[in-house]
């Protein structure tokens, strides 16, 4: 069964959001990538409204069945850490309100998911997108493709794999590489689905 993921990487000045369908060899299909853009001069409950309008009209019309998000960590910049923060409590908002699954990824969890590496940069991170989606050339801004690799992420650790597989034979070399990178740091890795 495809799973359709929507994956939202946070921001009040530009937030990316990417859908992706992923079946259950793992392979991935790119339905929708965009950023949502505010001013930044404009009061700052009419730019979380601008937001949470362009998220619902996006839900509204690709009906996914999960979201993946970034989760906020702390930072230098306490400002951006802030609108950050705010823009994930729209996201959270908007899919309590359609009954989704929403879950929460760290950026390394996402680089180590889509790259192997959870050092990776972003221009890495987007040309393994790239490849992942078939996509000629990584998307663009950094922030679409970031909210790409999130709903990738999200898809493969929910446990999206060929009916019957619970081994690491279906899973993609990044995705071996994440699952040993947990053992080794003694955590446990089951497979989980989005319904369990």
């Amino acid at each position: 069964m495809t799973l359709r993921v929507l994956g939202v990487d946070p921001g009040l000045t530009r937030c990316g959001v990417g859908v992706v369908d992923v079946e259950p060899n793992r392979t991935a299909r790119l339905v929708h990538v965009s950023v949502i853009r505010t001013d930044p001069e404009l009061e700052l409950e009419k730019r979380l409204l601008e937001l949470g309008a362009g998220l619902e009209q996006l839900l509204d019309e690709f009906k996914p069945d999960a979201v993946a998000l970034e989760r906020v960590f702390a930072q230098q910049n306490l400002r951006t850490v802030m609108g950050t923060a705010q823009a994930s409590g729209v996201v959270l908002l908007l899919a309590a309100r359609q009954h989704l699954a929403v879950g929460l990824h760290t950026p390394s969890e996402v680089k180590a998911s889509v790259t192997g590496y959870g050092s990776a940069d972003k221009k890495q991170v987007a040309t393994m997108v790239a490849r992942v989606l078939g996509l000629a050339k990584p998307p663009t801004p950094a922030d679409a493709s970031d909210a790409l690799a999130l709903a990738i992420c999200h898809a493969w650790k929910s446990g999206v794999a060929a009916p019957g597989s619970r081994g690491t034979a279906s899973l993609t070399p990044a995705q071996q590489a994440w699952r040993a990178a947990e053992r080794s740091a003694g955590k446990s890795v089951p497979p989980r689905r989005l319904d369990a």
